[in-house]
């Protein structure tokens, strides 16, 4: 039975169910059905005829080695020099039809499409066809749709006067820049001169994409990201924050493929970036073999979601990034109790919606109505799940509490480590006290907190703590969260503010230091500026530092060298274990110092 045959047979009178199918039997070719396919865009005001005729559209077939076939070219330009607007065809490499859409005279707006395919070197796998009328070249608009849209390839076919197609210019997107941009024009050539086969030629271009991907390797289990700032800071700081960010990044297994920086005079409060800026970056990730990009600023949720749907790319923010690193890293059950929370705290007004009019979390008058929404569901559960774990987390404090009331009734002093990422503290710890606490050369590879033993040479001992790693603009949920952990501080008796000084940019680190020092109420406490590394630097300068930060000098992989800091301790230290109560905790910065290198 054939297509014709089968409509025919339905009785449309007789049963509603063969009403409601009746509309996706339309549009039959081959014998067989397709569903029914509308006009997109600005129909308003078209005669029924056009209608018919750009519906007809859809029963085209395209040979799928052409860009377009004349017979189609030619009838698209008289359309569309009938109507007086733009219309435009999104065609398969099949060579079927997708979407018939019209503009007006000057423009055409392309409706929303599902998003690409996944694989990141490939283009979307349509190309986009459409006429120009007044036979006006490619536009900056035109180009805007090639790269936000990924499309295989753009061409506009330019109506001459008569109605007729006076030829096709093209424009496809480059896996390099080599002409300064990512995308070539090829200029205006009559429709009947394609001398190419488009289906080889598109394949071979994804797989150049491809090749060119491969020159930023990846191993198992690594991503490729861009890292993205947009900032009106001076630039020396904004590359300092991007340098760190590159490290967060790499500390989270990830490789950096390209660092974008953006100093705008005014901030897009939608983008962060004008469309210009975001061109660049799609082709970028398009042409490195990116899906996920990483902005050093903190983004709100409309930002995020504005920058997503226009790029079809993972989007993140620097706090989002070292929250997923927390999570990684947390081993103990107190660590991933704060790390979830974090989260969760982060991801609550981000759990949000355009339009809040009809939801309804009550019954009774004025409150009925179609019920909790998905979203409001989920949102609930997120503070449901807050309230679980803080509950979980006062438990850890009433816990330390009682270690806390033991160690004051074995009068034990306590030591904390304090210090930015990766300055060097796990390793300071088990230098002192020989244990084996998990250390290596990356941001935040340490995370949880360890108290040891540590006995010095007068025949006493003390705890001594290795906290979390502190980070410039550390994000406020973190600083929460971890509150019972950093609540360990306010009972020690001394701070070990350990300083990577062979790191360029540790005057700034030790400010970002001691600026959440200040906030979280500790500078009364005494503190010693162990100034670590030295093993990298060298000796003058090394020993220039420690006068000017009236600091000790060690590298905490070299015990010889952790000397005067043990005495220097000690010293600070023995009058709580004596006894000696009237030694004011600030006191002794007040006193010199001794340095090793002096």
């Amino acid at each position: 039975m054939t297509g014709d045959d089968f409509i025919d047979k339905i009785p449309l009178n007789r049963c509603k169910e063969s009403k409601n199918l009746f509309p996706f039997f339309t549009n039959r070719y081959r014998g067989g059905f397709k569903a029914i396919r509308k006009v997109f865009g600005n129909t308003h005001g078209l005669r029924s005829q056009h209608r018919k005729s750009l519906e007809k559209f859809y029963r085209r077939k395209i040979d799928p080695t052409q860009v377009i076939t004349p017979e189609v070219a030619r009838d698209l330009s008289r359309l569309s020099s009938t109507i007086k607007r733009q219309v435009g065809l999104l065609i398969n490499r099949t060579g079927n039809i997708e979407q018939v859409i019209v503009g007006d005279h000057h423009s055409i707006m392309i409706p929303r499409l599902p998003k690409s395919r996944g694989a990141k070197a490939r283009l979307r796998g349509l190309r986009y066809i459409h006429t120009h009328l007044g036979s006006e070249p490619i536009t900056q608009d035109d180009l805007m749709d090639l790269v936000f849209l990924r499309f295989d390839l753009l061409g506009v076919v330019q109506v001459d006067a008569q109605g007729g197609p006076r030829g096709i210019e093209v424009a496809h997107l480059l896996p390099d820049n080599r002409n300064g941009r990512g995308w070539e024009i090829i200029p205006l050539r009559p429709i009947q001169d394609q001398n190419i086969n488009f289906l080889e030629w598109v394949r071979a271009l994804e797989t150049e994409f491809t090749r060119k991907q491969e020159l930023v390797p990846v191993s198992q289990g690594q991503e490729r990201v861009i890292l993205i700032s947009v900032s009106n800071k001076p630039r020396a700081m904004v590359e300092e924050s991007m340098a760190e960010l590159a490290e967060l990044a790499e500390s989270n297994n990830l490789i950096v493929a390209e660092t974008i920086i953006q100093r705008p005079r005014n901030v897009n409060p939608k983008y962060l970036m004008g469309k210009g800026k975001l061109r660049e970056i799609i082709i970028k990730a398009m042409q490195l073999g990116v899906d996920l990009l990483i902005f050093d600023q903190e983004l709100n949720p409309s930002q995020v979601r504005s920058i997503t749907d226009i790029t079809e790319l993972r989007v993140i923010d620097r706090t989002q990034l070292i929250l997923d690193i927390f999570a990684q890293r947390a081993r103990s059950r107190e660590g991933k109790i704060q790390v979830e929370m974090a989260q969760l705290k982060y991801l609550l007004p981000r759990l949000v919606k355009k339009d809040d009019a009809l939801s309804r979390l009550t019954g009774g008058i004025g409150g009925r109505g179609p019920g909790e929404t998905k979203l409001e569901v989920d949102r609930r559960r997120v503070r449901d799940r807050i309230a679980r774990l803080e509950k979980e987390l006062t438990q850890v404090k009433r816990q330390r509490a009682q270690q806390k009331r033991r160690r004051r009734r074995q009068q034990l002093p306590v030591i904390s480590i304090v210090g930015y990422t990766n300055a060097g503290k796990s390793t300071l710890l088990n230098s002192l006290t020989k244990s084996k606490v998990h250390v290596e050369n990356r941001l935040f590879a340490t995370l949880d907190p360890t108290s040891k033993r540590l006995r010095f040479p007068r025949d006493f001992e003390v705890i001594i703590t290795d906290t979390v790693g502190f980070i410039k603009d550390l994000p406020r949920d973190l600083v929460d969260a971890f509150a019972a952990t950093l609540e360990e501080l306010e009972d020690a008796n001394l701070l070990l503010h350990v300083i990577d000084i062979s790191n360029p940019n540790f005057p700034e680190q030790v400010r970002s230091v001691e600026r959440i020092l200040g906030d979280l109420g500790l500078t009364d406490i005494p503190t010693i500026r162990v100034l670590n590394k030295i093993d990298l630097v060298d000796e003058d300068y090394a020993k220039r530092q420690c006068e000017v930060y009236n600091g000790v000098a060690i590298s905490a992989i070299e015990p010889s060298t952790l000397m005067p800091l043990i005495e220097t301790m000690q010293d600070i230290i023995a009058p709580y274990v004596l006894g000696a109560k009237n030694l004011e905790k600030g006191e002794f910065l007040k006193r010199e110092i001794p340095t090793q290198l002096s």
